[in-house]
């Protein structure tokens, strides 16, 4: 059985070879410019972390700090203690390995998608899903930078795949099926508690197909079908649990503790900032209901927004179609789901919002496999008008993914402050929204007030080092601007400034050393301090 929106798959490999290339050319442009992404404000933190866990397992579980490590016990450590092991073995240093290992993370999500798409569409959608997804600024930004949203969208990306392949095979799914489920849900209940999600959604489409042939086939073989499932599917609970209890272990230090995250993270258990959001400056829990829907029509390329949209809504309206036989139907419903539902629950609970929406990084896989169907169901009906309709089509489809790639690459490395062309770009938001929330920009800035210096032949003051005033995350500034500078946060009687070029940093009457900006918009500035005095570099004092 294939499950589709059409009911004859193309059997030209042309679009799989096509994916296959695309492939390889994001694992080589990723090898080529990983180096060129900076630390933001949990970077050092992750990084931490990721020593502590690696610290729990080689010492024999005697060294427990990884447990009560700030609050990020409450999260998976499976990304940052794999990069802290890996990162001994590669030539790179800690931090460029945890961008290569984000990298190479997304590809994998990238991968899943792909596969999801074409088996549930055939080629072309499996390389139209694809296409969207590695075009999408917000999951490729993100795939180098974040250690916690972008894992954890490939992970639920793989556990979609282990989804629709249980629904298909039902009811005797193959081992290898049962394997990549349970890793997958384990990896991404490992990673974020949002991975509950995944269950809901899980449950809700495997309730529908069982509706379904109980409707078709009676209820008692129904039963007797998903009774056998049910054994199967205890070794794929075990093997998740003990995956999850693998990359989070304080998930499984006691069994009610993934309870207790769920519990934290309903509420905003952090001290609150101000971001800005429709050019207010407004707390998390201040956000108002349109946050994620808003940001969503604004962040996302507009060929995705198009055809994710629609390709939802004709998952929802197959799904309903009586004609189609019931795995095809609770395998769209699933899909819809995952894409709508995290979306929907955010618009009714209004939880504090914040980070633009790096936390739905991990719907845009399902959000791009939906387009990849919608496309394909577009191009077959296509081809019934002869080859310059779909070639019009292709061309189309073309420009429009090449519209976020001219973006993305303008703002390079900057990815993932994206704007479409609905709101005018980065130009456009740059009053009304956050852009480098991360602070990424201060590896740039650093490494160009160095060159300046050196180029003025300019050294340290004797016995002591240069005194920076910093309005940023201090760690990656150290990081940046290396040994011979010592940030501060107070400006008075500094050397040189480092500011960030989002709204609560104040701007110098002082002369300008250095400046990164991409398209006409400042993310990070270098002040010469020297002989001047300021008793403020803030506008509104970020959490430190």
């Amino acid at each position: 059985m294939r499950a589709s929106f059409t009911d004859n798959h193309t059997t030209s490999r042309w679009p799989d070879r096509l994916a296959w290339l695309l492939l390889l050319l994001l694992a080589v442009i990723a090898l080529l410019t990983f180096r060129d992404y900076g630390l933001g404000w949990d970077d050092y933190t992750h990084a931490q972390y990721g020593d502590l866990v690696l610290s729990l397992y080689t010492s024999g579980f005697r060294d427990t700090r990884a447990l009560t490590f700030v609050n990020l016990y409450l999260y998976g450590g499976g990304f940052d203690m794999a990069s802290a092991a890996i990162a001994k073995l590669l030539p790179f240093d800690l931090f460029e390995t945890r961008r290569l290992i984000g990298a190479a993370v997304g590809l994998v999500g990238l991968f899943a998608t792909w596969r999801i798409a074409r088996r549930v569409g055939g080629p072309v959608a499996g390389l139209v899903a694809l296409a969207l997804l590695a075009t999408c600024p917000l999951y490729y930004g993100h795939m180098f930078i974040n250690p916690k949203d972008g894992p954890f969208a490939a992970m639920m990306a793989i556990f979609l795949l282990g989804l629709v392949r249980l629904i298909e095979e039902h009811p005797r799914p193959s081992v290898g099926t049962l394997a990549i489920l349970g890793i997958g849900f384990g990896l991404s209940i490992g990673s974020r508690v949002m991975a509950g999600f995944g269950v809901i959604e899980a449950v809700l489409a495997l309730a529908l197909l069982f509706v379904l042939e109980a409707q078709s086939e009676g209820f008692h073989a129904a039963r007797t079908r998903f009774a056998r499932l049910s054994l199967l599917l205890i070794p794929t609970a075990i093997l998740a649990y003990a995956v999850m209890g693998l990359v989070w272990p304080w998930g499984v230090a006691n069994p009610l503790n993934p309870i207790a995250a769920i519990e934290t993270f309903s509420h905003f258990f952090e001290k609150p900032w101000q971001e800005l959001f429709e050019g207010q400056r407004l707390t998390p829990v201040e956000m108002p209901w349109d946050y994620v829907p808003l940001l969503m029509a604004l962040k996302l390329p507009e060929i995705l927004l198009l055809l994710g949209c629609a390709g939802v809504a004709g998952l929802l309206v197959a799904a309903c179609r009586g004609a189609l036989a019931p795995r095809p139907r609770a395998i769209y419903f699933g899909i819809a789901l995952a894409a709508a539902l995290p979306v929907l629950v955010t618009l009714v609970t209004r939880p504090a919002m914040y980070n633009g929406i790096r936390h739905f990084v991990f719907v845009m896989p399902p959000l791009a496999v939906a387009g990849g169907l919608a496309g394909a169901w577009i191009a077959e009906r296509a081809a019934r008008f002869g080859r310059f309709v779909p070639v019009l089509l292709a061309f189309g489809f073309a420009a429009g993914v090449a519209l976020p790639v001219v973006e993305m690459a303008r703002l390079h490395p900057y990815e993932y402050v994206f704007y479409n062309h609905i709101i005018g770009g980065v130009r456009g938001a740059q009053t009304r929204f956050m852009l480098d929330y991360w602070g990424l920009a201060f590896k740039q800035a650093g490494a160009q007030l160095r060159e300046t210096l050196r180029d003025r032949g300019e050294t340290p003051p004797a016995g002591r080092k240069w005194k920076v005033a910093v309005c940023g995350p201090h760690p990656p500034a150290q990081i940046a601007l290396g040994d011979d500078f010592e940030p501060t946060w107070e400006p008075q009687g500094a050397d040189f400034a480092l500011m960030l070029g989002t709204f609560y940093c104040a701007r110098f009457e002082a002369p300008v050393l250095t400046e990164v900006t991409r398209d006409g918009v400042t993310f990070a500035r270098a002040y010469d301090l020297r002989g001047l005095s300021f008793s403020n570099m803030f506008t509104v004092p970020p959490v430190k």
